[in-house]
C-alpha cells in the first residue's frame, strides 16, 4: 500500500519520516496525589496491565521525590515526563522524546484552568461541612473515588 501513495509524496519524505511524525506525541496522562495514589490514568498506547503499575509506580516515585526548585521535565527510559503540581495532586504526561515540553507543561495548564473554571460554579447547601464553593481537585478526586467504589 506505501508504494501506491509514494509517488504523490515530495522526494524528502520516506517511509521512515511517515512512521516517525505518526508515532503518539502523548504516552500517557495521569493523576496522582501527593501519598503516590494513582487516581487518573489514560494511556494512549497499549500498555499491558502489569507494565502499567510498574511504569506509574516507578514515574511516581521519580516525580513526587523532586523538590518544587527542580526542573518539571525529566527523560526517562525512552520518553520524557511533564508534570505539574497543583495543589495535593500531580499531573504528569509521558511524551516521546522529540516533543515539545513546554508545550506540554503549558497543555496541563490550560486543562487545570478548564477544571478550575468547570468545578467552581459547584456550590453546595449550607448544610456541607465546608459549605460554598471548594476547589475542583476535591471535587475531581471524590468523583473519581466515588466512580471506583461503585464499580
Amino acid at each position: 500500500m506505501w508504494q501506491k501513495y509514494s509517488s504523490c509524496l515530495p522526494a524528502s519524505c520516506n517511509k521512515e519520516t511517515i512512521s516517525e511524525t505518526n508515532r503518539k506525541m502523548i504516552k500517557f496522562f495521569l493523576m496522582v496525589n501527593k501519598q503516590g495514589q494513582t487516581r487518573l490514568s489514560r494511556y494512549y498506547e497499549h500498555v499491558e496491565i502489569h507494565k502499567r503499575t510498574m511504569l506509574e509506580a516507578e514515574v511516581i516515585k521519580n516525580c513526587l521525590s523532586r523538590s518544587r526548585e527542580q526542573c518539571s521535565f525529566i527523560e526517562y527510559k525512552d520518553f520524557k515526563l511533564v508534570y505539574r503540581q497543583y495543589a495535593a495532586l500531580f499531573i504528569v504526561v509521558g511524551i516521546n522524546e522529540t516533543e515539545n515540553e513546554m508545550a506540554v507543561y503549558e497543555l496541563i495548564h490550560n486543562f487545570v484552568e478548564v477544571l478550575d473554571r468547570y468545578f467552581s460554579r459547584v456550590t453546595y447547601p449550607k448544610s456541607y461541612p465546608s459549605s460554598g464553593k471548594r476547589g475542583w481537585v476535591q471535587i475531581l478526586l471524590e468523583s473519581i473515588n466515588s466512580m471506583v467504589c461503585h464499580r
